[in-house]
């Protein structure tokens, strides 16, 4: 067997069994769809945040910045964990006893402004859509590179597979999905 055919398997398979996950987490509720229907065990939802920082922006990023700048700048690795904990510590808690699914809900209802929600979920935006940038565009070189095609088409693939995941099982589909990537990645 040769190389491209052993990538084409090991790709394949590992799409499957994501997907599978998914349709086997599949959300019944509105609540399961957008929360898991709050449910996730603490360590199941610390292995889902594990390999969510563990993943292809946060590689790519460290590797760039370490390359241009020196191991002096690996110090942001710190503050980048840091901003997880507090986050996992701070914020996580409040969220689900105030019963909200978002970050701007909870601060618009938390400080009862309308204001506030809107700086909220410009703020979401503009950090999520630069962190999904990075993600995606680790996710069209590795496949790419496995695939043997172009990154773009490799972005592509990636982008369907987190999609069909996404829609088939809500935020339970993600989270286990999640766990299965974060025992690939320790083992």
């Amino acid at each position: 067997m040769d190389q491209f055919t052993i990538n084409l398997l090991f790709v394949g398979a590992s799409f499957a069994l994501y997907i599978g996950i998914a349709i086997w987490a599949r959300a019944g509720s509105t609540s399961e769809f957008y929360a898991a229907g709050r449910g996730v065990h603490p360590v199941t939802n610390g292995m889902a945040t594990a390999a969510d920082w563990m993943s292809a922006a946060s590689f790519i990023s460290m590797a760039g910045l370490i390359a241009f700048t020196g191991y002096d700048n690996s110090t942001f690795l710190m503050g980048w964990t840091g901003g997880y904990v507090l986050l996992a510590l701070l914020l996580a808690p409040y969220l689900r006893k105030f019963g909200k699914f978002t970050v701007s809900e909870f601060i618009g209802d938390r400080f009862y402004s309308p204001t506030a929600r809107v700086v909220a979920v410009i703020c979401l935006i503009v950090a999520s859509t630069t962190y999904v940038i990075g993600q995606m565009t680790g996710v069209g070189v590795a496949f790419g590179r496995f695939l043997e095609v172009s990154n773009t088409t490799g972005l592509l693939i990636g982008a369907c597979v987190v999609f069909a995941y996404a829609v088939f099982g809500g935020m339970k589909g993600v989270t286990y999905t999640q766990v299965a990537q974060y025992v690939v990645l320790i083992t």
